[in-house]
């Protein structure tokens, strides 16, 4: 039994059984992944796979055994490296933050340029995607630690601990009809259009929820990934803008007024997001105990220890 022959399991599962995508992943040959599969399915003396001629449609019940160990055992060897390298490469090395384009501008800048500052020998890389995709990203080991408000607390082959809880606001042209309306209400926003985010990102679904509770549907006009987007369009007038109250700066976005929109929409909590069972290297801790003062190493190991998103805000 070889780690390689495990490598191959796995990315076959992950990529839907799909073997063609598995040997590209993997940067190997296709027949060289099935001959290698057999060769561990006639060790193991088990089917992992189920066929149809050459085509693998399913995992068998030994299979699913078989490859939740596999995962373990692949997820060790990857912390004894890094346990390793962290003891030998000392204030150096890699570290991949994989972040949305909010929690990126608007919450990280600081705490990328603190973190630069104090380990200068260590590489970060920050990947920018939808939660869905980050939280992909740490799953498969390609994101070290993953931020976002959506989705990442969805997949229970994650540890994820809650970073701070941030409201909504809606923001609109300075001198605009809406600003003599107070309270605002979802009455009067629904007499606009809407210009928000896109349905996965930065609590889209909690402004769904808030019209579908009062039984009304809004018009969104427009949607866009992230917030700068929003403004610009808000600026030119075609529409009233529902953003992050993070992402609002009243120095820098001029021509443009915030309204709180706390008492119309449930507050959003951000989380990050760590693989189950992986190792945490010195840096690691350090870069998210300055994001989140909060998360001290104590915090975070008893978290992982205990298995489960014990900490509360």
């Amino acid at each position: 039994m070889k780690l390689q022959q495990l490598r191959y399991i796995v990315e076959i599962r992950r990529q839907g059984l799909n073997v063609s995508e598995a040997a590209e992943s993997l940067f190997t040959s296709q027949p060289g992944i099935s001959k290698q599969v057999k060769l561990l399915e006639d060790e193991l003396g088990v089917a992992i796979f189920e066929r149809s001629g050459k085509r693998f449609t399913g995992v068998t019940e030994p299979g699913r055994t078989v490859l939740a160990i596999a995962e373990r055992i692949l997820g060790e060897a990857e912390n004894l490296k890094r346990a390793c390298a962290d003891f030998s490469a000392g204030d150096s090395g890699r570290l991949v933050l994989a972040a949305t384009h909010t929690q990126a501008r608007y919450a990280l800048p600081v705490v990328v340029r603190d973190f630069v500052a104090r380990h200068p020998g260590v590489k970060l890389e920050m990947h920018q995607g939808s939660p869905t995709q980050i939280a992909e990203w740490v799953l498969a080991g390609d994101a070290d630690i993953g931020i976002a408000t959506e989705a990442l607390d969805q997949y229970p082959q994650l540890i994820t601990l809650p970073v701070r809880q941030w409201s909504h606001c809606v923001i609109v042209p300075a001198g605009h009809p809406v600003l003599r309306t107070q309270p605002l209400s979802l009455q009067e926003l629904v007499k606009w259009p809407l210009i928000t985010y896109d349905t996965a990102f930065t609590g889209r679904s909690r402004i769904n929820r808030a019209f579908e509770r009062i039984g009304v549907e809004p018009n969104v006009a427009l949607t866009a990934l992230d917030a700068d987007v929003i403004k610009t369009y808000v600026s030119l007038g075609l529409g009233l803008g529902i953003i992050s109250a993070l992402a609002f700066d009243a120095q820098r976005d001029t021509g443009l007024v915030a309204i709180d929109a706390a008492h119309l929409f449930e507050s959003n909590t951000t989380r990050l997001a760590l693989r189950r069972g992986t190792y945490l290297r010195r840096h690691d801790y350090d870069l998210i105990e300055l994001f989140a003062p909060h998360l001290t190493k104590r915090v975070v190991d008893m978290t992982l220890q205990g298995g489960g998103d014990a900490y509360q805000l």
